[in-house]
């Protein structure tokens, strides 16, 4: 089992459709190694604040090198996440791409101004799809410097 003190990226997808294929393609490229995949944004939360099932088994101060976050999740959504995590000292820093439907300009603009570090719109189109997901991966992985 995965060390979740060690996890690079924290992937917040309810459709698991799509989830797969982000994983498949960060697989195909090397870049899942440390993945965890959550499937809702109260799950999201648990486990970047190291609570609820998270608890005994993860450390909150110890956070991946980026958040892939749909917008639109069960129980609590991107946007509520992406709200308690900018406004909290411990996890203000922890680089949050926002990978979703949604063009709509509203959702873009309070994503930016809640603090979100990119705004990605899903492409229908699968090859570029798989093309977005690659370089997003290499971009906060490889290129980016974390500031921890």
């Amino acid at each position: 089992m995965m060390n979740l003190n060690t996890v690079e990226i924290l992937l917040a997808e309810d459709n698991m459709n799509d989830a797969e294929l982000i994983i498949r393609e960060l697989k195909k490229n090397n870049l899942a190694n440390n993945l965890v995949h959550v499937k809702n944004g109260e799950e999201a939360l648990e486990f970047i604040f190291g609570t609820g099932k998270y608890a005994e088994i993860r450390s909150a101060e110890y956070q991946p090198k980026v958040v892939i976050m749909d917008i639109q999740m069960p129980k609590v959504n991107g946007i509520e996440v992406l709200e308690k995590m900018k406004s909290t000292p411990l996890t203000r820093s922890i680089p949050v791409v926002m990978l979703t439907s949604s063009k709509e300009s509203p959702d873009i603009k309070r994503c930016y101004m809640l603090g979100a570090n990119s705004y990605i719109v899903k492409p229908v189109n699968f090859e570029h799809f798989a093309d977005s997901i690659r370089c997003l991966g290499q971009y906060w992985l490889l290129l980016n410097q974390p500031p921890y």
